[in-house]
């Protein structure tokens, strides 16, 4: 699946990302599936990992429900979720995979490694728990 994002709402992931450093940043995405198959993300929510650490993330139940009421009164359909990855590549961990529960979300990783050089990308988990099949689609940031 090919998946869009405005380079000013990955821009707002990177900020927010940097701003939680060590820790862990997390939110939703939101937006629409085209008909040609694309899937437009139109709205990045910045969220609160409760958890508070490097190593995972929790969204706040609360904030999670006021994103969805906004997705549903703006006629955008939720897509999945984001997080960041502060001091490893940008893949799915092994905690990542377990918790992918949601086989229709697109997952998106936001690298900190590099500094200096931040890395996005986009991925499908689906499947059974024991043996989750990851696959990377293909993520284009656009100026619009």
């Amino acid at each position: 699946m090919k998946i869009t994002i405005t380079r000013s709402e990955a821009d707002r992931m990177l900020d927010h990302a940097l701003s939680e450093r060590p820790d862990e940043a997390c939110g939703l995405i939101a937006g629409i599936d085209r008909e040609d198959g694309v899937r437009e993300i139109k709205k990045v929510y910045l969220l609160t990992n409760v958890d508070h650490t490097n190593e995972h993330f929790s969204i706040d139940p609360r904030e999670h429900l006021s994103a969805v009421r906004d997705m549903r009164a703006n006629g955008l359909k939720p897509l999945g979720n984001w997080h960041s990855h502060p001091e490893t590549p940008s893949r799915p961990s092994e905690e990542d995979k377990r918790l992918a529960v949601d086989g229709s979300a697109s997952y998106l990783i936001l690298s900190l490694a590099d500094e200096g050089n931040p890395v996005l990308n986009a991925f499908h988990i689906e499947g059974p728990e024991d043996s989750r099949e990851v696959r990377k689609e293909e993520l284009q940031i656009t100026d619009r």
